[in-house]
């Protein structure tokens, strides 16, 4: 799957094992408890993220393509409303961990001269998830 555009990408050192960070990261129902208006249901590939307000919102289903524990995950997002990838790269470091969280993502009826806005609100929403998530 390809789109135009850059990816982004956001590097945290964290004092978590790469094990316990790579576990938290892909706890796919955790992510649920950090990214507001959000549930996730995991599905035999992957896993639907349901983001809504009341009655109106959106699925955005993802698969599970690639998977090397406690190292290395891609997701391809496969929904109606976004596209794209994601991954997930976890090593040693001497502090803990070094997570390496790197997404590309288009929104359905976006026109391609706010890729850059996308690539921000994406940025600040899974800095948000990582953070969240890896919070000792």
């Amino acid at each position: 799957m390809s789109f135009s555009g850059e990816p982004f990408e956001i590097v945290r050192e964290v004092p978590l094992s790469p094990d316990e960070v790579f576990s938290r990261l892909t706890g796919w129902k955790r992510h649920g408890d950090v990214v507001p208006f959000t549930t996730v249901r995991l599905t035999e590939t992957g896993f639907v993220a349901r983001t809504a307000l009341g009655p109106v919102g959106f699925d955005d289903p993802m698969d599970v393509v690639e998977w090397d524990p406690p190292r290395f995950c891609r997701l391809e997002k496969r929904g109606r409303v976004v596209r794209g990838w994601a991954e997930i790269s976890v090593r040693p470091a001497e502090s803990g961990s070094t997570v390496v969280w790197r997404e590309l993502a288009h929104v359905t009826g976006v026109p391609r001269i706010l890729a850059g806005a996308e690539k921000a609100v994406g940025s600040a929403l899974f800095s948000r998830l990582l953070d969240g998530l890896t919070r000792t």
